[in-house]
């Protein structure tokens, strides 16, 4: 868990710090991609909390979710449909369903230390 946690502080300085940007019209497949990575962490963390984690699960969830997500943006995006909607709450609910989880497992390993 500590490994994960000074990762994200490295990335997120790394990002913050590179003058990276991208063009507005591909804001939409950023952020659904983006919001498909944040679901795999949540799911990565869960996992890890639950004593189920696994590398390749983890590495190919997060990419194939990624990938998949902007994948069905961009159809959508062609077809004149908006996909993505169906990636916002397949990716959305599973977030807040698994943030939930955490919390759970963190009060509880709290409430059994106490």
């Amino acid at each position: 868990m500590f490994y994960a946690i000074i990762g994200t502080l490295i990335g997120v300085v790394v990002g913050l710090l590179l003058p990276i940007t991208y063009s507005p019209t591909y804001a939409l497949y950023v952020s659904v991609a983006i919001l498909a990575c944040l679901d795999s962490v949540f799911g990565g963390v869960r996992a890890n909390l639950e004593d189920k984690f696994d590398v390749k699960i983890f590495i190919s969830g997060f990419f194939g979710n990624a990938i998949l997500a902007a994948f069905l943006a961009y159809i959508g995006d062609r077809l004149g449909v908006p996909l993505y909607y169906a990636a916002i709450f397949t990716f959305g609910g599973r977030l807040f369903e698994n943030f939930a989880t955490i919390r759970r497992l963190l009060l509880f390993r709290t409430k059994q230390k106490q």
